[in-house]
């Protein structure tokens, strides 16, 4: 049976304007949209509510955007995260997608765009295709479905950022990518390649899958990208 319920969208924004604006232009998208107007309020309704993605802004009375979004993550691992706030620095960003944080829109913003990055990290979280509910390289493992990651038995402790990142690797391993493509197809549509953020993420990538271990699958292509693959 085909799921038609409408994709449940929190928004959790001080700024009436903002947050009355934002609802009512997702709600034309066919989304479901309920607002908070503050951190504590976000809170009670993530603990009270099912979501299928959270909009944040950072500076929030009572309870910060990042620490709102280090609760969800607690209780929740794979709920799409999108921050939206004035704050745009690379230093503002990463510690964004290190509290929890999917996707990071600074405002202003373009409507249009917005509507974009909610669709992509709707799609992107899910279920995946059947076909192919397992990726494997080597002993590390990857359970699409479970959410879940090994590597020799053990289990990975992954964000939903850098699952989203080992997964594009895994459907690619053997092929060099760019920072381009990971931008275009983890980070979705507007995301500054300018920034370090996904040499970082590699890196906290690599060492989770690789630290300690014999044999490293995760390898730096000098000028050109990055690699998953068996030396």
């Amino acid at each position: 049976m085909v799921n038609t319920a409408k994709p449940h969208l929190l928004v959790v924004e001080d700024e009436t304007k903002v947050a009355l604006f934002i609802k009512k232009g997702l709600e034309t998208q066919s989304l479901t949209v309920t607002v908070a107007a503050d951190g504590r309020e976000g809170k009670r309704l993530i603990g009270s509510e099912r979501f299928d993605l959270v909009i944040l802004d950072v500076n929030l009375p009572f309870v910060s955007g990042l620490e709102l979004a280090e609760y969800i993550r607690a209780k929740n691992a794979q709920l799409p995260i999108l921050m939206l706030t004035a704050l745009d620095s690379t230093t503002d960003k990463l510690m964004g997608f290190e509290a929890g944080a999917d996707d990071y829109l600074a405002k202003p913003f373009d409507f249009l765009e917005l509507v974009a990055r909610v669709r992509a990290l709707l799609r992107r979280s899910a279920p995946p295709e059947e076909s192919q509910p397992i990726l494997r390289l080597a002993d590390l493992e990857l359970d699409r479905q479970q959410k879940v990651a090994r590597r020799a038995g053990r289990t990975i402790d992954l964000t939903a950022r850098e699952f989203a990142l080992l997964d594009y690797l895994l459907r690619n391993q053997g092929r060099v990518v760019s920072r381009v493509d990971i931008a275009e197809q983890v980070w979705d549509v507007g995301f500054d390649t300018g920034t370090n953020v996904i040499d970082v993420y590699v890196n906290y990538l690599r060492n989770k899958i690789d630290k300690g271990e014999p044999v490293k699958l995760i390898h730096t292509v000098v000028g050109f990208g990055y690699v998953l693959k068996e030396k």
